[in-house]
């Protein structure tokens, strides 16, 4: 059989998923495992038992596993993945969602001249040698959740030039990591007698449309033995790399937002920034190019608990929904709500946030006692809050001259139809595009850098790729930003602004 489809896999924060496309690039089909990240001792983490689980779930259920061409694998970015030389895991893997690196990040933004975020492998990393960890002196690999799958199922230890700008700073230029700053880093290891250095451990580097290895027949077995080795693979990508991929947002000028269980901002920048800020961070395209990012921890994490706590009332009686219909009926729900809510607030932080210097979350809701409090109203508020933060990090680039002409979401905040679009465009004053594939997000866009690696023409780059033949057709809606609405989310705004010092008191008081 002519092998000639293409899957695309994410690990994300709250779902495994995996999408199935034709050469023509449609969706052929679709599945997903649940799962969650736990709190142990302090620290956020996901087991690598559930991690197979999840994979042999939604490659099992996926379908015609026999016409694969080509395979993509993206997952959340940065957190701390480390094993010794024969592979063996020596702490638990600590994510993203960790806000426990906050000397080790400040430090390296000053060594770097370059802004570190808590979150990057890098930080993790020094953290744990200032904290003198037993297993540091162990390391060989460190690496990411999309890095550590691709090596278990092709043996190739490295990830996409995407992925790598979420663990050490890039060289834009000749797309490798940056030697002054990793002979900056190696001089700290010599001078704390740690024997290995940094390019030692580091994976390669591979950009979009290389070949990054083949499913081996180790790695089919780890998939269940649902497919045949000897299926290419595309380099991993991070979900940043992957949701400007789905969006078509990889050419200077574009951007796109990425809202679930955290939300990020993506802009391709025309011109480097005039000054070093900590609330943006500085990634790359898969292609390489410089890219502005704007990192939430919180967006709808909180949304999906309450939601939970709707279904229990459902429940009791008898009324049993979907995700998908619930959902949806909640979003537009909001839509009969005042446009600044009419005094009810909330703040979402489950976790710490960098952007507004927080390192741990209290969830708040507060409400003046003239406040409309409805059931519109809370859910409007809700939403608000989940887009709240990203706001406040945007204004850093508008301050920096940084032009937005339009924005393209995609993501679960996106998927009911026009409810979160209506709310981004307001935000952030500029129209918001969503595509026919926005609710797919990062497997569809892992699946797209996957078909660029197979179906590209000799110097076709990525940016053309998706352009003239990916996106040329697609169908997509556009909301434009109101004036009201604006003036709602701006005094909304204000108010979000003063709730964070009643959150700082929460973080303050409310111990764990």
């Amino acid at each position: 059989m002519c092998k000639q489809n293409i899957l695309g896999i994410e690990l994300g924060s709250t779902r495994i998923k995996a999408v199935l496309m034709d050469k023509h690039h449609n969706l052929l089909s679709k599945s997903a495992y649940t799962w969650k990240s736990s709190c142990e001792n302090g620290i956020w983490t996901y087991s690598l038992n559930e991690v197979w689980k999840g994979l042999r779930s939604v490659v099992a259920s996926i379908g015609k596993k026999d016409g694969i061409a080509a395979i993509g694998v993206s997952g959340m970015m940065h957190g701390y993945l480390v094993f010794d030389k024969d592979w063996n895991l020596l702490v638990p893997f600590r994510t993203w969602q960790n806000t426990n690196t906050g000397r080790a990040a400040a430090d390296l933004t000053k060594l770097f001249h370059f802004h570190i975020p808590q979150r990057w492998s890098i930080a993790h990393l020094y953290q744990a040698i200032l904290n003198k960890e037993d297993h540091v002196e162990k390391i060989a690999h460190i690496t990411t959740l999309s890095g550590y799958v691709h090596y278990m199922l092709t043996g190739v230890n490295a990830v996409g030039i995407g992925e790598a700008s979420g663990m050490f700073p890039i060289d834009c230029e000749k797309y490798c990591y940056d030697k002054e700053m990793l002979k900056a880093f190696n001089a700290v290891l010599k001078s704390k007698n740690i024997s290995w250095t940094l390019s030692e451990i580091l994976p390669d580097i591979l950009t979009a449309g290389e070949e990054a290895g083949r499913l081996t027949p180790s790695g089919a077995s780890l998939l269940g033995n649902e497919l045949t080795p000897g299926i290419l693979f595309a380099p991993p990508e991070g979900d940043a790399g992957t949701g400007m991929t789905a969006t078509n947002a990889v050419l200077p000028g574009t951007g796109n937002i990425s809202a679930g269980t955290s939300i990020f901002s993506m802009v391709v920048l025309e011109h480097s920034l005039q000054n070093l800020h900590e609330e943006i961070d500085i990634v790359t395209t898969p292609t390489g190019k410089p890219v502005a990012m704007v990192h939430c921890n919180n967006c709808t994490n909180d949304i999906n608990e309450w939601t939970g706590i709707f279904r229990e009332l459902l429940e009791m009686f008898d009324v049993r929904l979907s995700d998908e219909k619930l959902y949806t009926a909640l979003y537009k729900k909001s839509l009969e709500g005042n446009p600044d809510c009419g005094g009810i607030l909330v703040c979402n932080y489950l976790a710490g946030e960098e952007i507004t210097h927080m390192n741990l979350g209290r969830p708040i809701i507060i409400r003046r006692p003239d406040s409309n409090f409805n059931l519109a109203n809370f859910l409007r508020s809700q939403l608000y809050a989940a887009i709240a933060t990203l706001r406040i990090g945007v204004s850093i680039l508008e301050q920096e001259g940084v032009n937005i002409y339009s924005m393209v979401g995609h993501g679960g905040f996106f998927k009911t139809p026009v409810v979160g679009q209506k709310y981004m465009a307001n935000a952030l004053q500029v129209p918001v595009v969503c595509m026919e594939t926005t609710g797919e997000g990062g497997p569809y866009g892992m699946a797209l850098l996957a078909a660029y690696l197979v179906y590209k023409n000799e110097g076709e780059s990525l940016e053309e790729y998706l352009t003239d033949r990916v996106f040329v057709d697609t169908a997509c809606s556009v909301i434009f930003p109101e004036s009201e609405e604006i003036m709602g989310f701006q005094a909304y705004m204000r108010d979000f602004n003063d709730l964070l010092t009643v959150e700082r008191a929460a973080i303050k008081n409310i111990k764990e």
